[in-house]
């Protein structure tokens, strides 16, 4: 094994076990102005100790428990031990931004697949993005996939029971002994026997299958759409993705799909699509983007992707993109922020407002995150000549839209991403130090403009490089075509 390899898995591991088995205090990190919260006393870096008596093992928990109509904390500040007593309405917010999703250990993955891409990392990163999570609980918050060999019958009664819906789950073969050797976990073969106990039990769940060459594509992919019919019908959607390589990838059996294989696996989808449809009602698998892109295929029309149902996993990103540039629709899809969010950043309540009743929804604090992205002060004239910025996966999505305007002042900037290598070439892997390199060969003056899935919360690339880092100023904007348009036309907030 390489030793990018072994660096990652010892960080992870020594990050699993620096965390004690009790539950940690989370921590306050904000405290909105006005909120019963802040009316009694509760301020930033407390420790939330206790609520209503318990202890939370999770945001979750948090939510449900802070949602009661009157509230009661037990708080660490500064060695002294407080408590608050608050009243409010039930379902009103409590007004606190915590810490983090998960206050007891996060449940770390101990498959050891060759395409995962915590694997492929660089040495030098933060540590934390060397954790590779296969918790249930981040499935539900964030849609982070787990394969379910950690999970328990009492997390299964818990997901059952809170109604933790929907979940995500890798599947990526339904032959045990394909799937066991992919995850390279015995309990792989047997670990999908919770799917079949989530979905008798209502649970809405969405799979995935990472499709590697020579390993689970061809016949064994074919053999997946059989098993999905037969033993797993009610699955909400499945997604079918390519793997990732950067060019830290060490194991050998892992490679670029050719043109032709990447043909193969669309032209296997939208015969099972067929089969789906006729059987079950609708098309349940989808092709990841990219996949078209590799196969040099168009693209499905809007229609055939049923409403989008995994947008989030590259699925129908083009055509949603499309759809909102052109104007035909006045909704904006987006994609989430920043690479490995969980991990690094407080959560975001709109993650579990299902939790919440009705008169909690639509707060200042649900919406406020995605406001934020940061923009440095240097700002050039308004019509000055544009470049949009993107990675190369994106450029042959946005070039044609950009060139139906039949302008002169704006182009299309591809970042190709030397910091992974490999064919990594999404937009939300870009980094600080590629969009450096690129953007000190252009021109001083003119608008640059930068989709915000590159970016933390915090307003960083994935390689912590900052926006007064960049060499030229650069206007942040929402991933969409509705953000995107009109940045071009010149409306929305000055740059």
């Amino acid at each position: 094994m390489s030793s990018t390899i072994d660096t990652a898995s010892d960080l992870a591991a020594d990050l699993e076990r620096a965390a004690p088995s009790r539950s940690l205090a989370p921590v306050v990190v904000g405290v909105s102005p006005g909120s019963p919260a802040e009316l009694v006393g509760v301020t930033p870096g407390d420790e939330i100790v206790r609520v209503n008596g318990e202890v939370p093992r999770d945001i979750i928990e948090w939510q449900m428990a802070t949602d009661e109509a009157d509230v009661e904390l037990d708080v660490l500040r500064g060695g002294l031990d407080l408590a608050f007593s608050i009243e409010k309405r039930a379902g009103e917010p409590l007004g606190i931004d915590v810490s983090s999703a998960v206050f007891d250990r996060v449940r770390t993955c101990d498959n050891h697949c060759e395409f995962c891409f915590i694997y492929q990392l660089p040495k030098g990163m933060r540590r934390s993005l060397y954790l590779k999570d296969d918790d249930y609980r981040l499935s539900f918050l964030y849609g982070n996939f787990t394969t379910l060999t950690r999970f328990t019958e009492a997390d299964l009664e818990r997901v059952i029971t809170e109604r933790l819906s929907p979940l995500h789950v890798s599947i990526h073969a339904t032959d045990p002994d394909v799937r066991s050797h992919m995850l390279k976990n015995p309990r792989g073969a047997m670990s999908l026997r919770w799917l079949r106990a989530l979905l008798d039990h209502g649970i809405t769940v969405r799979g995935q299958i990472v499709v590697c060459p020579g390993v689970n594509d061809g016949a064994v992919l074919a053999d997946t759409m059989a098993g999905i019919l037969d033993q797993y019908p009610e699955l909400d959607s499945v997604a079918v993705v390519p793997l990732g390589i950067s060019k830290f990838n060490r194991e050998s059996a892992m490679r670029f799909h050719t043109v032709a294989e990447a043909q193969a696996v669309v032209d296997i989808v939208a015969d099972w699509q067929d089969v789906f449809e006729a059987t079950l009602g609708k098309r349940m698998v989808y092709a990841a983007d990219e996949y078209y892109l590799m196969a040099e295929r168009p693209f499905p029309a809007a229609a055939r992707y049923d409403g989008f149902p995994m947008h989030e996993d590259g699925i129908g990103m083009a055509r949603t993109f499309e759809a909102e540039f052109l104007g035909r629709t006045d909704d904006a899809t987006g994609v989430r922020r920043g690479f490995f969010a969980a991990v690094d950043a407080p959560p975001n309540p709109a993650a579990y407002t299902g939790l919440r009743s009705a008169s909690a929804c639509g707060s200042t604090a649900d919406t406020a995150a995605h406001d934020g992205a940061a923009t440095i002060s240097l700002r050039p004239r308004r019509n000055a000549p544009i470049g949009v910025l993107t990675g190369d996966l994106g450029a042959p999505v946005i070039a044609p839209l950009i060139e139906s305007l039949d302008r002169d002042d704006v182009r299309v900037i591809p970042v190709r991403n030397e910091f992974f290598g490999g064919n990594t070439g999404v937009t939300g892997l870009m980094t600080g130090e590629d969009v450096n390199r690129v953007l000190a060969g252009e021109p001083h003056g003119h608008r640059y403009l930068l989709p915000d899935v590159c970016l933390s919360d915090e307003g960083r690339f994935l390689d912590g490089v900052t926006l007064d880092e960049l060499p030229r100023a650069v206007e942040v904007i929402e991933t969409d075509g509705i953000a995107l348009r009109r940045a071009l036309d010149g409306e929305g907030p000055t740059p």
